[in-house]
């Protein structure tokens, strides 16, 4: 088997979670409705991905595997995303076991790679039970052991198929998922999985149908809802969730542990990985009303880094009502595109969650980002970093019944900035995204650029070097230098008005020109307020924004 073949799958899987991601969230309502098992599962298999992507080019099929099980552990997210680690360690492990020379059979790795997974995921959980991912990959170990001898594409398919079926049959076997009408979160995030396999190895993508989730198929969420990643005996009465990694630890200190935290919740799980640097680490994870004490009771079994604490009883609150403008205001958010570390620092203490485009922006990364924010009302301001038509595609991976996205229509920083300035958390959402998006309109957008080819213009000809002053997308200045032009910018822009300027300063804006120019505004334009920002972005000497 070509290690190439691993790498393809892990993306494919990156890809194909990406797709159904939401999806798989709307069937995960148990212990509590928080609906994240398709995020979950998302986010550890992209760090199972990068690590693949870091393994050495000429890395064998039991190194890239190795690398992805790791990263998998180290970035677990949520019981499902340890169950997915779970998955790659086995592989892991059976790839190791089974190399000749660095080499591994294909049928040999999927046939003993899914039993060793499948042991590893039941050990890892506490009250396994039947009906959820731990179920699917026993019977998809059994079915590729059934086909051991068939081509690898049809071993793959086999596999993917009987997951399939059997998916189908989790609402019977788990009575939770039969009084909701779901079926398991994490079977179906598994079967993407075994799905992508398919697709890299004959270049075939399944037709599966979409799952309905509890809200869409009119189960009963709230109390007897179905288990989302099958790790735990009976729904969780804790209010907290608590995940961190344990480094350092002397082995016999685990099972002392696991104790120490089945007295203080229940879905305790504890899994390590292989890391042959820097020692084993464990990632851990427990649901509990104390996640003080779940935290302490790591620092006396080594070193905690990573930790993370989700509210249950917030989040079940979320899901259960849906988007609501009655929500705590911490369920409401922003989300901000921007260049520049000043921007980012900027933007980020006005209270946005800052996505960076330096180097450019695609739909997945910021529809990733609004939904990791983890908010029910996300307002969404791109500033121009990605094309009109790619927002419709993230519109469509990050809106979900339990989250309201509202992208408003800002072309820059110095727009976004504004809307920034009258975000009220204590308004109603619909009336504050309203405001925001009033604001942004309010605000004339101009730039300053250097040229750099000649070019016909409405101000006339520019040569390279000559410096550009842009009211949108107009060159309507062309300036000898950067003050000039700057100048010559905002008396036009204040031709019409204005009551405030706010610039943003680019990496490359000379050491005088703010000053220079907040002098020409206070002298020429008298009554009319000046703010400027260090934003440090590439490319525009300066953004104006006049209001």
């Amino acid at each position: 088997m070509d290690p190439r073949l691993l790498r393809d799958w892990a993306d494919e899987c990156v890809r194909g979670l990406t797709a159904v991601r939401g999806e798989i969230n709307d069937l995960n309502v148990f212990p509590i409705p928080d609906s994240d098992t398709g995020s979950n599962m998302l986010h550890t298999m992209t760090a199972a991905a990068a690590a693949c992507a870091d393994a050495p080019a000429d890395a064998g099929a039991p190194e890239v595997l190795r690398r992805a099980a790791d990263g998998a552990v180290g970035q677990a997210r949520g019981n499902s995303g340890i169950i997915l680690s779970q998955v790659l360690l086995g592989l892991a492990d059976a790839a190791g076991i089974d190399a000749v020379d660095g080499h591994v059979s294909f049928n040999r790795l999927w046939t003993s790679g899914l039993g060793l997974a499948a042991l590893a995921a039941t050990r890892a959980v506490s009250e396994p039970r039947e009906g959820t991912v731990l179920t699917l990959l026993r019977t998809a170990a059994a079915a590729a052991v059934a086909v051991a001898d068939s081509t690898p594409a049809d071993l793959a398919r086999a596999v993917a198929d009987t997951c399939a079926d059997d998916l189908e049959r989790t609402t019977e076997q788990l009575p939770e998922l039969a009084r909701a009408g779901v079926v398991d979160a994490g079977g179906r995030g598994l079967l993407v999985l075994f799905d992508s396999m398919v697709k890299v190895l004959t270049g075939v993508s399944a037709q599966r149908r979409r799952y309905q989730g509890v809200l869409a198929g009119g189960g009963d969420p709230i109390g007897h809802a179905p288990s989302g990643d099958g790790c735990d005996a009976v729904g969780s009465d804790m209010d907290y969730e608590v995940m961190y990694m344990l480094g350092g630890a002397v082995a016999d200190r685990i099972p002392v542990l696991r104790s120490t935290l089945e007295t203080l919740g229940d879905a305790v799980v504890i899994v390590g990985d292989s890391s042959q640097s820097t020692g084993e680490r464990f990632s851990v994870h427990v649901h509990t009303d104390d996640p003080g004490a779940a935290v302490e009771a790591g620092l006396v079994a080594g070193d905690v880094a990573d930790i993370r604490i989700s509210c249950f009883v917030l989040d079940a609150h979320r899901a259960a009502t849906g988007p609501d403008d009655r929500l705590p205001s911490r369920h409401r958010g922003v989300v901000a595109v921007v260049t520049g570390d000043g921007a980012a620092e900027l933007f980020s203490d006005a209270g946005a969650r800052v996505v960076r485009a330096d180097d450019g922006l695609d739909a997945a990364t910021l529809a990733r980002a609004i939904v990791d924010l983890d908010a029910a009302h996300v307002v969404v301001m791109a500033n121009g970093a990605i094309p009109a038509q790619d927002l419709v595609t993230v519109a469509a991976d990050a809106r979900s019944a339990h989250r309201a996205v509202v992208f408003l229509p800002t072309l820059s920083m110095v727009q976004c900035l504004s809307a920034l300035a009258v975000h009220d958390l204590s308004a109603d959402a619909d009336a504050d995204a309203y405001a925001m998006a009033e604001a942004a309109a309010s605000t004339r957008r101009g730039s300053v650029t250097t040229a750099t080819e000649p070019a016909l213009t409405l101000a006339g000809t520019c040569e390279p070097g000559d410096l550009l002053g842009l009211i949108g997308v107009d060159v309507l200045v062309i300036g000898p230098d950067q003050l000039a032009a700057a100048t010559a910018l905002v008396d036009l822009m204040l031709g019409t008005g204005g009551e405030l300027v706010t610039v943003l300063a680019g990496a490359d804006i000379g050491t005088d020109v703010l000053d220079g120019l907040e002098r020409h505004v206070a002298t020429a334009h008298p009554g009319v307020e000046f703010v400027s920002f260090a934003s440090g972005q590439a490319g525009e000497v300066l953004q104006v924004g006049v209001e």
